[in-house]
């Protein structure tokens, strides 16, 4: 998604409201208001962004000061509006916040309050004005919402009205339902969630349609979705301490007679969210990918095709594949967090993450994500398997027969010889998919009671790899 900068100061305002309403414990309501100008050569819009969650603060509004950097001034005025209550305030605070000021203490003014009258309620309104295309804000806030939706946040209904002033009837509304399509209970963990948010996400082909596409996905059969979680370990007293990052892989297969085959299958799509709100792959988390051995998954390449879409490049996915990723890293206080560049830990975490997301999928589904090693002794079974059979079956010895097709699961009288072998070739492969699925983590390397039946140097890459992250912190990886 190319979005504009007054798109990208917009998307800042709506994820500080979505967190509000996160933290808050009832239901809540997110409205974005567009209103534009009667046409003119200079079109503005004026920007409401509602939310009735907990009251904001002040520091909020710090980050904001980067962000205004990259709008230049015709485009906005850096002013903003802001109304604030919370339940345990007795009145509604207003302030003018004027972001291009340099004097900090000229940057807000305080106006007057308004009294509650005992009334109990809270929430929070930015209004800004704006230089932009209309139809540009509207397809850059949809795309955001639908993104977020992915997050599926049980208490928070969204909605996006659009106006003309001056025109009456002209408003438009659309809005946004976290459980739309498939509904959770409230009690659902964060990466359940996660997982069924992607689940939309990919059957409605990325929500840029709002049905799912039954010609493509008659059934959720086709999708194949592993996950796993890292987290710094609460005993850890550090300013990262509780920092939690989930994945959730899904690998999807599609009919190449659908339409939309070529828009959907073009590439791999990796999203990020960090602290509930999209973000672009950082340089933290691009290292993080890239320093994956994804030959012992079996794949090669995986190099970032396009920074901005947030795309991966594979050389061999299997045909009519593909692989959609979903990463979210996010502090487990309740609070907002303030802004902090990437660190070590995090891209140490990110990675454990992915590769236990990657090693639940190869559990779950025997014969997917094999490593390079697991094929290469793949391609004997059949004639190992062939060997085997023959052996058998020209035994003239009645009771080693009986008792081998007893070992395979097979009926002694009437078995043909492409049953024995087949049966043969079913159980080797079976002994590698298994092998393969083992955990090349180095501490169950060193646990491990026997080693493993075939060996390469995969798990002493992964040893060698893991090595960088110790000393940096200390990890827990939850199912």
């Amino acid at each position: 998604m190319i979005s504009s900068s007054v798109s990208k100061l917009c998307f800042h305002l709506i994820s500080s409201a979505f967190q509000r309403c996160r933290l808050s414990e009832d239901i809540c309501r997110l409205s974005v208001i567009l209103k534009s100008s009667p046409a003119s050569d200079a079109p503005i819009i004026r920007i409401s962004i509602s939310d009735t969650g907990t009251g904001c603060s002040l520091e909020e509004f710090q980050n904001l000061r980067y962000i205004r950097e990259d709008i230049a001034v015709e485009k906005w005025d850096g002013l903003l509006s802001v109304t604030t209550t919370s339940f345990c305030d007795n009145e509604v605070h207003r302030y003018l916040l004027n972001l291009r000021e340099t004097i900090s203490g000229r940057r807000m003014t305080r106006l007057p309050s308004n009294p509650k009258n005992g009334v109990k309620f809270s929430g929070t309104e930015i209004c800004l004005s704006v230089s932009e295309s209309i139809d540009v804000l509207i397809a850059d806030i949809n795309d955001f919402f639908r993104k977020i939706l992915i997050l599926k946040i049980p208490n928070v209904a969204i909605e996006l009205v659009v106006g003309c002033e001056d025109i009456p009837g002209s408003q438009c509304e659309n809005i946004f339902l976290a459980n739309d399509t498939n509904p959770l209970p409230f009690s659902t963990s964060s990466i359940e969630r996660l997982k069924s948010g992607l689940e939309d996400y990919i059957l409605k082909h990325g929500h840029r349609s709002t049905q799912n596409c039954k010609s493509c996905f008659s059934t959720w059969d086709n999708l194949k979705v592993g996950s796993g979680t890292a987290c710094t370990l609460e005993s850890h007293k550090s300013s990262r301490s509780g920092l939690m990052v989930e994945v959730v892989i899904i690998l999807s297969e599609l009919d190449p007679t659908c339409p939309l085959f070529k828009e959907c299958f073009s590439t791999t799509e990796v999203l990020y969210f960090e602290d509930y709100k999209p973000c672009p792959i950082s340089e933290s988390i691009l290292n993080a990918l890239t320093s994956i051995d994804w030959k012992i998954y079996g794949l090669a390449g995986g190099n970032i095709v396009d920074r901005e879409g947030d795309l991966l490049g594979w050389e061999n996915l299997p045909p009519h594949t593909r692989l959609t990723m979903v990463l979210h890293s996010y502090h487990k206080q309740n609070t907002i967090p303030p802004a902090r560049p990437r660190t070590q830990t995090d891209r140490c975490l990110i990675k454990r993450a992915i590769k236990h997301a990657m090693d639940d999928l190869k559990e779950k589904h025997a014969g997917i994500l094999l490593s390079a090693n697991a094929l290469k002794i793949r391609s004997y079974a059949p004639d190992l398997a062939r060997s085997i059979a023959g052996l058998i079956l020209s035994s003239n010895d009645s009771d080693f027969q009986e008792e081998c097709f007893t070992l395979l699961g097979l009926q002694y009288r009437e078995i043909g010889g492409e049953t024995v072998e087949e049966s043969i070739k079913e159980k080797i492969i079976s002994v590698i998919d298994m092998n393969d699925r083992k955990s090349q983590t180095s501490k169950e390397v060193e646990m491990a009671p026997a080693p493993l039946l075939f060996e390469d140097d995969r798990c002493w890459n992964s040893i060698f790899q893991d090595e960088e992250c110790e000393g940096e912190n200390e990890f827990s990886l939850l199912d």
